[in-house]
């Protein structure tokens, strides 16, 4: 069920351990919101081009965005972006000549618009 959607500047190719970030989202936020890690589905995307304050090409960004069925109360959903956040930190390798900016957001599916069939 939780959709992540992970965009990161070209910049950090090198230094954003992306695969050991997304299972470590995967179990940590699994056993959080009582869902089970075999649901989770991580995308990346590499941003070829952005502009970030000034325009600087010394900035650089990691935006997560965690999509979840309705149910859980303010406080869970609250700590699921803390915790997301804190695992981007941890999977990022500083880069001397970057300033980094890592945010997450947390969202509801809309309730009756998310459908799922597995097939073997």
């Amino acid at each position: 069920m939780p959709q992540i959607t992970v965009e990161y500047s070209a910049a950090l190719d090198d230094a954003f351990e992306r695969r050991a970030f997304a299972l470590a989202v995967h179990t940590t936020a699994g056993a959080l919101i009582d869902s089970d890690p075999d649901s989770f589905k991580t995308r990346f995307h590499r941003i070829e081009e952005g502009v970030i304050g000034d325009g600087a090409a010394a900035h650089a960004m990691i935006h997560v965005e965690v999509a979840i069925l309705p149910g859980r109360s303010e406080e869970t959903r609250r700590l699921l972006g803390q915790t997301v956040l804190d695992l981007a930190v941890r999977h990022r390798k500083d880069v001397a000549e970057l300033t980094v900016q890592t945010t997450v957001e947390v969202r509801e599916l809309t309730a009756g618009h998310y459908h799922k069939q597995v097939s073997p």
